[in-house]
């Protein structure tokens, strides 16, 4: 027995566990009728390696397909043919040697760019499903080893038959969830398999399974030969027709569900175990690949997933196990290791490597750390090696104290922490299940490093739950957001953009020092050809002499389930971009000659050269806003006009610097609405010109005052200034509102009139606006709140009348003093004792 070891470029796919529930109907954010192409479902959903086969792509806007763009090599497009907006024809080849698994591919239009969808390969011949085969008493018959293409309508259960020897064992696998495509919570396909005997007694089945989550795996062997039935259904009896589709895969083939050790080093040769889904274990030799991972790069991590196809004499594994392969040391774990305080010793950077194969087991590992030095602990269970470990990570230092402890991360259910040593000293490790299960299938490998500041790359979803691409017209732009997640790196990153389509050009801008977002703008010459392409990123920054660089992860939501949570999702290491269809105009945002201050307001211009025949309305947003800066993003340029002004504000605390504006246009076609981009703009953000002291003012109805303001300039700056005061109360004007003012200037004047019918009481709504103007353009400063307060006039005091003097009264005599009231016996006695 042998394994085949394939595929150079990582295929990352990720599985977040998420309980099927109620399929309640989420609605989707975005614009419903986009005209980018979907594509729902295609049957069948895979093929044969070594031969030829026709697809047919089903979804909607498919009608000006053009191209098939997949990430890995390995399958030629003969043919690509749309039928009609609904349907496309894919005839392909691949090579004979292609490894099993899963082939993402987005299909390319005239108009953009699909989402990602999959073309699994396998070894087996196909068989397609035939209905009826819905009965047990009349199923479907097939022979051994084949792969069964098929479909799960609502309460729906199709049957199988196979005919066994005594000791040939019968594995099947399913491929439900894995091929569905779902943003919205419905008609989610969650499989469930069984395997009968003619009595119709189940002797095997699954449901969920660590290794394929939702998609489940389950194997039998019988005593006696006979006729066994394959039955698989929707786990709730759901189902839906055409877009619950499966491949099942039914044979004696191997099917691993675990790899022990799970990680090893590039170029070298790994001695591992292999258990089987029916508990048998085989030894075997892999040989892992070179290159993987960039020893120079300061950002990759010390490994990376890898697919594992095992073959032996029965058939080859119908999907890939995977493991983690980098340019770090593998330690295995030695027991006994259950006690952190008298753990193990190793040297880390390093991997390492264990089952946890009881329950209540605890697996530890001890390490020297430097005091004030950062530390980075990864468990890698669940999320890339398919193990039912439910990990909790836990750092002890050299006192047998805890540290820190990581249990689920960020979604991830694998444990996840950094530490800083506040001693020198051994420190260790432990690792232990949730629920303190274990097994031989409860593998791990932890990756323990030195924390070093890095970055990573993703591009920000511009529609809800969806992977953004890059359209790009002949002619015109397309844009993208690029979005950094630092991790103690905060300097300026700059990008390098690769495999662009020819006649397609990239403008990049610096990421400034702690910022995570910054656009990129694509533009395609007018003699560009409508095309697509899968492009890279790479970031580069410095920290002192050393380079620091970060590459693309794109991350794709391909199923939801309740509360939007993702039970599928797939990462991609480039990008995508299609040449479209020329605009039906012109576009420009006019680039502004002056700043805007902080604390201040300008218009920017957006104008549109229509061309013959076009009249719709455009509308206007921005694909990126600069720290501070807000844009009014509801202004359109409608039916035969040709501009329109942008309102864009900045806070008192908007980000210094010259900055890109790009505005997404957005205009109706005939498949729904198409969204490009217009050239980029630099807008300067500055300080302010003045701060402005408010006096707090007071005054009557009917009558007239000044207001006195005081100045205090800020910067120089070139242009006429003038100071407008605005938000005076009702019923209060000022007949000159608006004063000339210079740099020197330490006060501003403005007479105010208050009518008599003015609203008493105090408002704080006095605002100056300072208005710079310079070559043609002005741009304004707004400070406020002054205080006015209106009183009404006091009354006029009238003259008192004067009084008559009072009669004194006669003084009444005082009373003669009460005789005192004699003592008693009692007392009489108690002072003469006092005397005495």
């Amino acid at each position: 027995m042998n394994l085949q070891l394939v595929r150079d470029r990582m295929r990352n796919h990720i599985f977040v566990q998420s309980a099927l529930s109620l399929m309640l109907a989420i609605s989707m954010a975005g614009p419903a009728l986009a005209a980018f192409p979907q594509v729902l479902y295609h049957h069948p959903l895979g093929a044969t390696r070594g031969g030829e086969a026709t697809v047919v792509l089903k979804g909607s806007r498919l009608g000006d397909a053009r191209q098939i763009l997949f990430d890995d090599p390995g399958i030629e497009v003969l043919e690509l043919k749309p039928t009609d907006e609904k349907s496309v024809e894919l005839k392909i080849k691949t090579e004979k040697d292609l490894a099993p698994g899963r082939y993402p591919f987005r299909l390319v239009t005239a108009s953009g760019v699909s989402n990602l969808r999959f073309l699994s390969i396998g070894t087996m011949p196909m068989v397609m499903e035939k209905e009826p085969n819905n009965q047990f008493d009349a199923p479907q018959p097939i022979p051994m080893d084949c792969t069964i293409e098929g479909n799960v309508d609502r309460e729906d259960i199709d049957y199988f038959q196979v005919e066994l020897k005594a000791g040939q064992r019968l594995t099947v696998e399913v491929e439900g969830l894995r091929h569905r495509w779902g943003l919205n919570n419905r008609d989610i396909l969650d499989p469930h398999i069984a395997i009968l005997n003619e009595k119709r007694f189940e002797v095997a089945s699954c449901d969920d399974s660590p290794l394929f989550q939702q998609d489940g795996v389950c194997s039998f062997t019988p005593e006696e030969a006979g006729k066994y039935v394959v039955a698989i259904r929707d786990s709730s009896f759901g189902g839906q027709k055409n877009v619950c589709g499966y491949r099942l895969h039914v044979g004696s083939f191997p099917r691993p569900t675990t790899i022990v050790p799970a990680a090893g080093m590039q170029g070298d040769v790994l001695n591992a175990s292999i258990i089987d889904v029916d508990g048998s274990v085989r030894d075997v030799s892999l040989q892992l690949p070179t290159g993987l991972i960039d020893s120079d790069s300061t950002s990759e991590q010390g490994t990376r997933e890898w697919s594992v196809i095992s073959e032996d004499d029965h058939g080859v594994s119908p999907t890939p196990n995977w493991i983690r392969v980098g340019n770090l040391p593998i330690v295995h774990e030695v027991e006994p290791n259950n006690n952190h305080r008298d753990a193990p010793k190793c040297e880390i950077p390093a991997v390492l490597c264990g089952v946890l194969g009881e329950a209540n087991d605890f697996d530890c590992f001890s390490f020297e750390c430097k005091k004030g030095k950062a530390y980075r602990v990864q468990l890698y269970a669940r999320e890339t090696l398919r193990s039912p470990l439910d990990g909790v990570v836990n750092v002890f230092g050299p006192d047998g104290k805890t540290i820190k402890s990581a249990d689920d991360v960020g979604g991830s259910p694998d444990g996840f922490l950094t530490f800083s040593a506040g001693v020198d000293g051994f420190h260790t490790v432990r690792v232990y299940d949730h629920l303190r299960t274990g097994g031989p299938l409860h593998n791990y490998s932890i990756e323990v490093t030195h924390q070093v500041p890095n970055f990573k790359l993703d591009l920000k979803e511009l529609r809800r739950d969806e992977a953004a691409i890059v359209p790009v017209p002949i002619g015109g732009h397309g844009a993208m957001v690029l979005r950094a997640t630092r991790d103690g790196f905060n300097e300026e990153i700059e990008f390098e953009i690769e495999g662009l389509p020819e006649g397609v050009t990239a403008q990049t801008f610096p990421m400034p020092k702690g910022r995570v977002e910054i656009p990129v703008v694509f533009s395609a010459s007018g003699d560009a050809k409508l095309n697509g392409a899968l492009f890279d990123v790479t970031g580069r920054g410095k920290l002192g002499d050393r380079e620091v660089t970060g590459n693309l992860q794109q991350n794709h939501k391909i199923v939801l389930g309740q509360n939007r949570r993702a039970m599928l999702q797939q990462l991609t290491d480039r990008a995508a971009l299609a040449v479209c269809e020329a605009m039906p105009f012109d576009v420009e945002l006019v680039q502004p000659k002056t700043p805007i201050l902080r604390r201040g307001d300008k218009e920017l211009l957006v104008k549109i050269q229509r061309h013959e025949g076009f009249d719709s309305t455009v509308s206007i947003k921005t694909l990126y806003t600069p720290p501070g800066i807000a844009v009014n993003n509801s202004r359109k340029i409608e039916k035969g006009k040709t501009e329109v002004i942008v309102p864009v504000t900045a806070n008192a605390n908007a980000a210094l610097g010259a900055w890109p504006i790009v505005m997404q246009i957005s205009y109706a076609t005939k498949r729904g609405a198409a969204t490009v981009t217009t050239a980029p703009i630099m807008l300067d953000v500055e300080m302010p010109v003045f701060n402005f002291s408010f006096p707090r003012t007071a005054a009557e109805t009917g009558t007239e005052i000044s207001l006195t303001v005081g100045v205090e300039k800020q910067r120089d700056i070139e242009g006429d200034l003038e100071i407008e005061l605005v938000g005076l109360p009702n019923g209060v004007t000022s007949p000159e509102p608006i004063q000339k003012a210079t740099l020197s200037d330490t006060a501003v004047t403005f007479p105010l009139v208050i009518d008599a019918k003015a609203k008493t009481g105090t408002h704080k709504t006095l605002v100056v606006r300072t208005r710079v103007t310079r070559d043609g353009e002005s741009f304004m400063q707004t400070d406020g709140q002054g205080e006015l307060r209106i009183d009404k006039p006091l009354p006029k005091k009238e003259p008192k009348a004067k009084e008559k003097k009072a009669e004194k009264k006669p003084v009444a005599k005082p009373k003669a003093k009460a005789a005192p009231k004699p003592l008693s016996r009692l007392e009489q006695l108690r002072q003469q004792k006092e005397a005495s």
